[in-house]
Order: C-alpha cells, then structure tokens, then sequence
C-alpha cells in the first residue's frame, strides 16, 4: 500500500487526479495484482475514488484537491460557471455549495461525491467556435481547471434561465451582482462575447446590457486605451 502511495507521488500525482490508465503505467505488472493494490490502499484512505476509473491520493499529509480540479476530471473539456464562478471571482455575496459547470456534451447531469461535494453539468447553445471565449485556463497546485471570466459566467447563467432583459435592478437586485464589477465592465469583455450564444435573447441581453452601462457612463475602456 505504501509502495503504491509513493511509487504515485514519485511519479509526481501528489495533488492530482489519476486515472486507471496512469495507475497502470506507474504500478505496473498484472490487472490481478494492480486490483489488489488499489483496493487496499482504497480502504486505509490512501486512496480517494472520485469516480469509477479516477483517484486521488488521500490522508492528512496529501494536499487537498480543489473542487474545481475534481470537476474538469468529471467532465472532460467542461469549465466552471454560472453561480460558481460569479462567486469565485466575488461577483456575488453568497456562497455556492454547488460546483456548476458548462459542458460540451449533449445532457446535463449531476454527481455526488463522498469527498467533494455536489457537482451539476449543463448544456447552453453556443457557437462551435464560442465554447471557450472567456474562459481563464487558472492554476490550482499541480493542475489546471478553466474558469469563466465573470461577464461569461452571467451570461451563461443567462442563457441557461432563459432570462428576458429586465434592466440593471435585475442583476443589482435579484441577482445580488455587485454593482461596482458590473462598471468594471469594458467594451472588450463585450467584444469577446459578441459571438458565443446561438439564441437571439441571450445576443439580445449582452447588446441590453452593454448600451445600458454605456447610457449610465458605466462602461470604460480598458486602462491606456480609449474608448471605441
């Protein structure tokens, strides 16, 4: 068991999500035996199962795994979104206890973990070439997780609900957005956002939405250019 823990770290998963494919390459020898080693080191807690076929390694002296990490590794090629990522860039007060994410297949889904909490997976229509505009490639430890910037984050959250536009108040008030992120918005957060959504109303939004800063002398340009 604890050959297999530091033949893993030796390999440098400490803090890392491995996969049977990666255990096998590190462990080696026969199915039966790599089985054998997997299963104890599973029932000390050497070993933490996230899914079946993905582990990481586990105890008090193992760093933690961000939940974030866990999530990319559930749902390759997803980012993290929506709620989530509007709070994890202090968008809005609340904490989420959800890690909400957009994925790239066809069917949202939910999963439960043991150790990591509730993960949701969820579809939008985006354009074929929009799925990563705006999203942030973020480093936690070892590993990379991809992060919605925060316009893309509520605007996802937006084509999700199928939010009409109902003005500032909405956002201020209903979403409890902070006001000051929202006049920290430039044109260019906009212009990168211009050809993501498939649907008309989510278009219909952003285009509200900035002509609304831009009306309240809300919107300025990003620092040593001028405004376009």
């Amino acid at each position: 068991m604890f050959r297999l823990v530091e033949a893993i770290e030796c390999a440098g998963y400490r803090g890392r999500v491995i996969s049977d494919t990666q255990l096998a390459r590190i462990v080696g020898g026969d199915p039966a035996r790599r089985y054998g080693l997997v299963n104890r080191a599973l029932k000390s807690g050497a070993l933490v199962r996230i899914k079946r076929g993905l582990y990481t390694l586990g105890g008090p002296r193992q760093p933690a795994l961000h939940p974030f990490i866990v999530a990319q590794s559930l749902q390759t090629g997803s980012y993290v979104s929506l709620e989530t990522a509007l709070s994890y860039h202090g968008w809005i007060p609340e904490g989420v206890f959800t890690t909400a994410s957009i994925t790239p297949e066809r069917k949202s889904f939910e999963r439960i973990t043991d150790q990591f909490g509730h993960f949701s997976f969820h579809t939008i229509a985006i354009e074929r070439f929009g799925f990563y505009a705006a999203v942030d490639r973020i480093q936690f430890g070892p590993s990379v997780a991809f992060i919605a910037q925060p316009l893309r984050a509520l605007m996802d959250l937006v084509a999700l609900r199928k939010a009409p536009w109902q003005g500032l108040g909405w956002l201020v008030d209903g979403l409890r957005i902070d006001e000051d992120r929202l006049k920290s918005l430039r044109k260019r957060d906009f212009a990168a956002m211009s050809d993501v959504y498939k649907h008309f109303a989510a278009r219909s939004f952003l285009t509200r939405l900035e002509s609304e800063l831009l009306a309240s002398k809300n919107l300025q340009p990003h620092s040593g250019e001028a405004e376009t």
